[in-house]
């Protein structure tokens, strides 16, 4: 069955890396639709019987389609002895970002404090260059209007399909089938993650209240945070599909999906994110509509998360949980009852996120000069090694590449998004204005959401919204440098 799968998978990704050397722009929307597809699809290669460096393989098609497309850019490039565009000052911070990161891949460990090993080194450096790589491809390639149009209707209908697929498995796909459908095996066995989650799922698989365990919506991320991260930034996204008259009864209805999935993931982060996500596209497009759909936002999210307990499918721990369960109930207290999920700040998730983030900050301040790569966040739990920082994308950084790397990445992304506001006030077409106003509201949101948990790290926003906001800095409607 494995060699038979990877055959299938070798004869496909060739055919794809074809299409993407052809044109590299294919890779993106492969992307937008694949990564939102890939802990699914992996998590079912794994309960198939593919383990190992089997699976390493095909997990690696990410990498092996932007390694091509890459490729080409730099091929074109080398050929008429000219780069494809001309730097600026936030192409020069990204740089100064990748350049400190990887100079501290190659300092040795013992020299930093740092305890981590070559292959956790090698992921640190993946986690923090995939977004840089994929800014650069963006900054390379450029996107047409008619590639914005086609790229906001599916990442919209990608979005929306995830959506819909998580409120259908949130009420007809019970907790014993997710158990056994090889999701735990997959981030156990392949990925080094233990959770405690229902059955050796993801701990924030559902929701532990005094009221009972309640079903988040996971979707194919098996992620509620994951899926809340790629909703917030399809709906910011909207204004392109918005933009057609004609099919803006279909735009409606792929909004209205994308916000109920949203609502049902219950990362209040996410819609905290989201609302201020939609006052910078109120600065970006210059409309008051935006801050009146935050604060609609806001009290929606509010009375959503009170009523949680009594709208979401109640699931159950199974007996080998229980003790694990109990251990963290005796050391950490009773639980909050279903009305005071929202602001409760004694709930052990909001607790866990901010004791994290002031645990960095002490960290990076203790040690400006960093521990080095793989000392920091998932990629430390992965491997085993001391967790010297988490959930934080900005001190994790400022624990593996020091404090000047943290404040390089804090500067680039504060340029990105000043640039990509400055593009949208320059544009005259309504594509190209909505399709740069919601990539500078989405980078918003997820710079926010960066303070207290990896968005930053997450696949499915490295590879995409990075590769946008390249694609849309600094470029004028036909495609021109601004100054």
């Amino acid at each position: 069955m494995t060699a038979l799968i990877l055959v299938l998978y070798g004869s496909l990704l060739a055919a794809t890396a074809v299409a993407v050397w052809r044109r590299p722009v294919v890779a993106l929307y492969l992307f937008i639709v694949g990564l939102a597809l890939h802990n699914l699809a992996m998590a079912l290669l794994y309960d198939a019987g593919v383990h190992g460096y089997a699976l390493d393989v095909v997990k690696a098609w990410k990498e092996v389609l932007l390694a091509v497309a890459v490729a080409r850019v730099a091929v074109d490039a080398i050929r008429v002895r000219k780069l494809p565009f001309r730097p600026r000052s936030v192409d020069w911070l990204a740089l100064g970002f990748a350049a400190i990161v990887c100079l501290y891949a190659a300092i040795p460990q013992d020299a930093l404090d740092g305890v981590a090993g070559t292959k956790a080194i090698l992921y640190g450096l993946r986690h923090s260059l995939v977004p840089v790589i994929a800014y650069f491809l963006g900054r390379s390639l450029g996107l047409t209007r008619d590639d914005l149009r086609k790229l906001g209707w599916t990442l919209l209908g990608a979005a929306a399909a995830v959506a819909a697929g998580g409120l259908i498995d949130l009420y007809a796909v019970n907790v014993e089938w997710w158990r056994s459908s090889g999701a735990v095996g997959y981030f156990r066995s392949e990925l080094g993650f233990v959770y405690h989650g229902p059955g050796g799922l993801p701990d924030n698989f559902a929701f532990n209240t005094a009221d009972g365990l309640f079903r988040r919506l996971v979707s194919s991320f098996i992620s509620p945070l994951a899926t809340a991260f790629m909703l917030v930034v399809a709906l910011l996204f909207a204004g392109v599909a918005w933009q057609s008259r004609r099919q803006r009864p279909l735009a409606v209805a792929l909004v209205a999906v994308c916000s109920a999935g949203l609502l049902f993931t219950l990362s209040r982060s996410s819609l905290l994110a989201f609302a201020g996500g939609l006052v910078v596209l109120a600065i970006a497009v210059r409309r008051w509509w935006p801050v009146a759909a935050a604060a609609a936002v806001v009290v929606a999210g509010l009375v959503f998360a009170v009523s949680f307990t009594s709208i979401a499918p109640e699931t159950h721990f199974f007996p080998a949980d229980l003790p694990y369960q109990q251990e963290q109930a005796r050391k950490h207290g009773g639980l909050p009852g279903g009305g005071s999920l929202a602001l409760n700040p004694g709930e052990p998730s909001l607790r866990s996120h901010w004791l994290n983030l002031r645990d960095g900050i002490e960290t990076v301040v203790r040690h400006p000069h960093g521990y080095g790569l793989g000392n920091a966040g998932a990629t430390a739990s992965r491997f085993g090694v001391p967790l010297r920082a988490g959930e934080s994308n900005y001190t994790e950084i400022g624990v593996e590449a020091g404090l000047a790397g943290a404040l390089l990445l804090i500067a680039w992304s504060l340029a990105l998004l000043v640039g990509l506001i400055r593009s949208t006030w320059a544009a005259t077409d309504g594509v190209i204005r909505n399709a740069t106003a919601g990539t500078a509201a989405a980078l918003a949101a997820v710079l926010a959401l960066a303070i207290q948990t990896d968005a930053y790290g997450v696949p499915w926003l490295a590879y995409c919204l990075w590769w946008l906001a390249g694609s849309l800095v600094g470029r004028s409607d036909r495609g021109e440098l601004l100054p």
